[in-house]
């Protein structure tokens, strides 16, 4: 690190979530992008361009050679990610890797070893934990205000064709179960408890994606809680995913960073965290657990049941 500042490359940072990071990035003193990376070089030039970052390589291989990157932040395609993050721990950086960890529990389980027995700070980017909608509800829940009796959740995109969140053609297959799932999977385990019992069925597989467009989940956690999950591809309408807490003592809808009462009266959350923005609140965890040398909250250990739990709906759909 340089004058305490940690020195971070953002890998596919031309792609919808690694400009996210870019721009959380540029708000955290504490952290400085040496350097930019992506599979082609024209767009992640433009990318370096816009945010003023100094360097641009192409590829992984030329962020691990660097020795002026400290931490790596993956922003690329879920097929990558649990080779990539291995790789990143393996030269002695620290890594954030977009969510999901792995599209197996194999994989999972491999990196999360890698992790275990580096002394890097590895953590997986489980947005949901960082939002403050999110954050509020669990310091009621940890303050004993509030107790989730149920959670109905549902993750509705339209994505017939292969594309990303800025609509742009896609290189790879987006995934509802080890990609969108985890999200909620995770989520639900952080407010109620571990997941002691699930089930999942899905509709039919997309001829061309060969993946299903539709698919349920149900949990049921250690306190008795239960959450209902809906995802589509299919949804001609609001995209996104939307929470609904039934609890014991309030409702709460939680959409990204906003929160609502259950007759929708917005609760003002802004004096939750130092930014209204989950995705910098989650960069700004991963800088702060370097510089203070602990495991950060988001964790591969602490987000690996989350993975278990995918791993058993997987062999339920198969």
């Amino acid at each position: 690190m340089t004058n305490d500042k940690v020195r971070v490359a953002v890998v596919g940072a031309a792609g919808a979530f690694g400009m996210k990071h870019l721009d959380a990035l540029a708000n955290i003193p504490d952290a400085q992008v040496t350097v930019v990376s992506g599979t082609r070089s024209g767009p992640t030039r433009e990318v370096a361009g816009k945010y003023g970052v100094p360097a641009v390589v192409v590829g992984l291989d030329a962020v691990l050679e660097r020795e002026d990157v400290d931490a790596v932040i993956l922003a690329t395609p879920t097929g990558l990610h649990a080779a990539q993050a291995q790789a990143v721990l393996a030269a002695g950086k620290h890594v954030q890797v977009e969510i999901p960890l792995a599209d197996s529990l194999a994989d999972a389980e491999v990196t999360l070893a890698a992790a275990e027995a580096s002394n890097r700070v590895a953590m997986v980017g489980h947005t949901r934990r960082f939002n403050p909608s999110h954050q509020l509800v669990h310091e009621r829940i940890a303050a004993g205000e509030f107790t989730v009796q149920q959670m109905d959740v549902q993750t509705y995109f339209f994505r017939r064709s292969n594309t990303n969140a800025k609509g742009e053609p896609r290189s790879w297959t987006d995934h509802l179960l080890w990609h969108h799932a985890a999200h909620t999977v995770d989520l639900f385990a952080y407010q109620a408890g571990r997941i002691v019992q699930a089930n999942a069925i899905q509709g039919p597989i997309h001829p061309e994606l060969g993946i299903a467009m539709d698919m349920s989940i149900q949990l049921k956690s250690e306190s008795g809680a239960i959450c209902t999950l809906s995802l589509s591809f299919n949804n001609e309408g609001p995209f996104g995913t939307f929470f609904r807490y039934i609890g014991d003592t309030a409702t709460y809808i939680a959409r990204y960073d906003d929160l609502f009462t259950g007759k929708e009266e917005q609760i003002d959350v802004s004096h939750v965290a130092v930014s209204m923005n989950g995705i910098e609140l989650q960069d700004r965890e991963f800088i702060a657990a370097i510089r203070e040398g602990r495991e950060p909250n988001s964790s591969l250990r602490q987000v690996i049941d989350c993975y278990r739990v995918l791993g058993l709906l997987e062999e339920q759909l198969s």
